[in-house]
C-alpha cells in the first residue's frame, strides 16, 4: 500500500531520541526551549510555545486571545474538527465561512459578506481560525484587512503548513495575525511524533500560552505573588492544563528543522508532477496563488462535477489497488456532533460541493516517481482514460 502520508526518520533523528533518553531529562529540560527557539527564529516570531499537539495549541491559543463563555469563533468547514473544537473547550459558539472551491480555503468575499450580516445582527466573532488547507496559506492581508477594524483577534491554524511563505514572508511570522499553530504529526511536514506550538509576537498571549500549557503554575521569580519566596516555592495563578511537549518529542522536532526548506521542494516538485500529469488527463486539483508558497502537506485531486455521483467508487477503487487515498475533509459541520447543535446539509454549500469530489493523493518526500506514475495510471485506467 503507497499510504497517503508518512514520516521520514533518519539516523540523525534516531540519535537525537536516543541522546535525550541517555540524559537526565525525558520530559521538560533543554530540548523544548531549544525546539522553540529553533521554530521561532526559522519564523522570524519573538515567541514559540511548544505543546504536546497542535490542538492544545488551539485551545491555549483561544485561552490567550479571551474567548470565552458566550463569545463567537468562527472557523472554516474544510478542516479537521480541532479548529472548531478549540472554541467549544472555551465555552464559546461556533460558526463557519465557506470556502473557496479553487484553494479550498476561506473564501474572502464570504467572509466580508459574512461579516457585514453579523455587524448588522451585533453578533460579530470574537476570534477567527483561518485554517492553510493543504499546506497553502489563506489570503491573510485580506483577511486582516476585514478583520482589524472590528477588533476581531485572528489564529492562523497553519497545522498544515510550516514552511510555507505568503508574500515573502514565512507562515508564522504574525504579520497578519495574532497567534499561528503547528502541528507535528508524523504525516505533517515535520514530526515530533506528536506535538504542536504556537508562536507570536505578542508578549501577553506567549506568557499566559505559557501558564496555560503547565497547570497554570510559575515558578518564575518575577511574577510570583509571595515576594522572597524559597527556592522550592510555586504557584498555580490560573486554571491550566498539562498540554506539555516532552524533551523526547522536542529532540526529534528539532532534528526534523534540519530538512524542512528541502522537504517543502520536495513537496513542490511532487505537487509539480501530479499537476502535469493530471492536466494531461483532463483532471483537476487544488490551486496555488502566484504570491504563496505551499508546504503541501496534502495534494487533493478534485474530480470533475460529472464525476460527483462516482467519487466513492473511484475512491475505494484506488484504494483496493494499493493506494492510500484518503478524504480531507468532510466538513466540519456535517459531523453528528455539530448536526446535534443545528447545522444541517446546504448550509456551507461550497464546502460540502468540494468534499463530494475530492480525493486525496499520496504525497511525501519519499514518494518515488514511479510510485506517482502508479497512482495516475491507476486513476487513468478507472476513469476510463
Amino acid at each position: 500500500m503507497i499510504p497517503y502520508g508518512r514520516q521520514s526518520i533518519d539516523q540523525a533523528d534516531i540519535d537525537a531520541v536516543v541522546a535525550v533518553l541517555q540524559s537526565d531529562f525525558l520530559t521538560q529540560g533543554p530540548q523544548v526551549p531549544r525546539f522553540e527557539e529553533t521554530v521561532a527564529d526559522y519564523c522570524g516570531a519573538k515567541h514559540a510555545v511548544a505543546v504536546n499537539s497542535a490542538t492544545s495549541a488551539l485551545h491555549i491559543a483561544c485561552l490567550a486571545l479571551g474567548l470565552n463563555q458566550g463569545d463567537m469563533l468562527w472557523t472554516s468547514p474544510n478542516s479537521f474538527v480541532a479548529s472548531a473544537n478549540c472554541g467549544l473547550y472555551c465555552g464559546a459558539q461556533i460558526d463557519f465561512v465557506d470556502i473557496d472551491l479553487s484553494t479550498g480555503n476561506i473564501c474572502p468575499k464570504a467572509l466580508a459578506e459574512k461579516l457585514e450580516a453579523a455587524a448588522k445582527n451585533d453578533s460579530l466573532p470574537k476570534v477567527l481560525v483561518v485554517v492553510h488547507f493543504a499546506g497553502q496559506p489563506c489570503d491573510m492581508e485580506a483577511i486582516h484587512t476585514l478583520c482589524s477594524p472590528l477588533g476581531i483577534k485572528i489564529i492562523e491554524d497553519a497545522s498544515h503548513a510550516i514552511g510555507s511563505r505568503y508574500r515573502d514572508a514565512v507562515t508564522g511570522s504574525c504579520r497578519f495575525s495574532d497567534i499561528t499553530v503547528f502541528s507535528f504529526h508524523p504525516v505533517k511536514v515535520i514530526t515530533s511524533a506528536e506535538g504542536g506550538m504556537a508562536v507570536t509576537n505578542n508578549d501577553s498571549y506567549a506568557k499566559q500560552m505559557r501558564l496555560y500549557r503547565s497547570h497554570g503554575i510559575t515558578r518564575a521569580p518575577e511574577d510570583l505573588k509571595l515576594k522572597q519566596a524559597p527556592a522550592w516555592h510555586y504557584e498555580q495563578q490560573m486554571l491550566g492544563f498539562n498540554y506539555r511537549m516532552t524533551d523526547i518529542q522536542a529532540a526529534l522536532g528539532n532534528s526534523q528543522m534540519r530538512h524542512l526548506d528541502n522537504w517543502i521542494a520536495q513537496r513542490n516538485q511532487l505537487a509539480k508532477n501530479y499537476q502535469e500529469k493530471l492536466q494531461a488527463l483532463g483532471l483537476n486539483y487544488l490551486q496555488v496563488a502566484a504570491d504563496t508558497l505551499s508546504a503541501y502537506h496534502l495534494f487533493m485531486l478534485v474530480l470533475p462535477e460529472n464525476k460527483a455521483s462516482e467519487h466513492r467508487s473511484i475512491f475505494e477503487e484506488l484504494k483496493s489497488r494499493g493506494i492510500g487515498v484518503n478524504l480531507h475533509y468532510t466538513p466540519i459541520h456535517l459531523q453528528p456532533y455539530y448536526q446535534e447543535m443545528g447545522f444541517q446539509s446546504g448550509d456551507f454549500p461550497i464546502a460540502e460541493a468540494y468534499a463530494s469530489r475530492a480525493i486525496t493523493l499520496p504525497l511525501y518526500p519519499e514518494l518515488t516517481e514511479q510510485q506517482q506514475d502508479y497512482v495516475i495510471d491507476t486513476l487513468a485506467d478507472i476513469m476510463g482514460q
